[in-house]
């Protein structure tokens, strides 16, 4: 259930001359760094993008969720009524800039130098929107596309992703809105455009060991219970036991322990509780479910009483390739001359709750500065990935 009504159809009647050229890419993202987004204060990002949108011709409906401090924003926008159904999913929101006094230039001031456009939110993701908006900008000028062109963005992909993207889906599902392919405009490139498509993602799930034991001296073993020495053996036997070889799309999968502690400031106390944590990043042989009860077996064999409690962030999904992926890669490739390799690798993004509804594929700028100071695109490669997405629609729409 959704949990909180949408607001109604946004009325952003922007002025004539207040908007960039829509049909540059370079402005349309100065426009949107420009307004601070960082997650989970929204700032006024997502209203100006409504303003392009419906110049544009969209009708663009506002779908904040959650309450209070949790509320978050939410645009569903859409131009046509026919199929094919294309829609681009994005997020507005960004991560805090950092020491602003490290940067080369303000994080919001999207200085652009020496061919080179920075600040926060620049390829992750604002640069990806506009680079998609010009790309629309353009087909509307040259007299529009057969189909249906959508949009879904939301300001809670960098925060805890509760009410952003999913609820989105659930109202879009209620309305008859889901798409036929959707493009996720994440910086897939690690260093050059057009070396990456991600095509699908690992799953993740982070879980919480806690072992307890009496308390006592260690010169005196016999009246107390280590829990270290339990908790040892737990994660021996989870380092030891390997989960997969891979599968035909993924790498194998892989847990890492990130944390131990005891809490412990003495030399000769055996503690009474041991706690460790844990991140499994799996692939599409495993699910979060059959992962959870893996790990509780485990830790009964080797420590009965433990407490195991598990999270799971998102399932693996995969996009098989076929006629849009196809159409995907060939617009790359006639754009950059590069073949982009289709991977699953990486981090997690808000692609794992759309694979629920639709097939999708993420594809945007190159992604090596993205949360780091100085965050910054290339014009040049803001161009290159305004031509793809007007070359994929074209291809795809034909």
């Amino acid at each position: 259930m959704i949990s909180s009504a949408p607001d109604q159809t946004i009325s952003t009647e922007p002025q004539a001359g207040l908007l960039p050229d829509l049909t540059d890419p370079v402005a349309v993202t100065q426009a949107l760094i420009r307004h601070a987004s960082v997650s989970p204060d929204p700032g006024p990002a997502q209203q100006v993008l409504a303003s392009m949108l419906e110049a544009l011709g969209f009708s663009v409906i506002s779908l904040p969720f959650g309450e209070g401090a949790e509320r978050t924003p939410n645009l569903f926008a859409r131009l046509g009524t026919e199929g094919p159904h294309i829609c681009f999913a994005g997020h507005t929101d960004v991560v805090p800039p950092g020491a602003e006094s490290a940067w080369t230039y303000p994080p919001y001031a999207a200085e652009v130098a020496d061919g080179i456009l920075y600040g926060r939110g620049a390829c992750d993701m604002k640069g990806g929107i506009a680079a998609f908006v010009s790309a629309v900008a353009r087909c509307v000028r040259q007299g529009g596309l057969s189909g249906s062109i959508s949009l879904l963005v939301t300001g809670d992909e960098e925060g805890p992703a509760t009410y952003g993207t999913c609820k989105v889906l659930e109202w879009m599902a209620e309305q008859e809105q889901i798409p036929d392919f959707c493009v996720v405009g994440e910086p897939t490139n690690p260093a050059v455009m057009g070396d990456m498509i991600k095509i699908g993602r690992r799953g993740s799930l982070n879980a919480h060991i806690v072992v307890e034991g009496v308390q006592g001296h260690v010169a005196y073993p016999h009246r107390a219970d280590n829990p270290v020495h339990k908790l040892l053996a737990v994660l021996t036997a989870l380092r030891e036991t390997p989960l997969d070889n891979g599968s035909d799309w993924f790498e194998p999968s892989s847990l890492q322990i990130t944390s131990m502690d005891v809490g412990n400031t003495a030399t000769n106390l055996i503690p009474a509780t041991a706690q460790a944590r844990l991140n499994i990043r799996f692939n599409d042989l495993h699910t979060g479910a059959g992962l959870k009860g893996w790990l509780e077996t485990l830790c009964r064999q080797h420590a009965p009483t433990a407490r195991v409690d598990v999270r799971i962030s998102g399932e693996s999904f995969l996009t098989a390739p076929g006629p849009a992926t196809d159409q995907l890669a060939q617009a790359v490739q006639t754009v950059t001359g590069r073949t982009p390799k289709l991977d699953t690798g990486g981090g997690t993004s808000d692609a794992r709750f759309i694979a629920l509804y639709c097939p999708v594929a993420e594809f945007g700028l190159v992604g090596a500065s993205i949360h780091k100071v100085d965050e910054h695109t290339t014009l040049a490669d803001l161009e290159t990935l305004t031509t793809i997405y007007k070359t994929f629609l074209e291809g795809v729409m034909a």
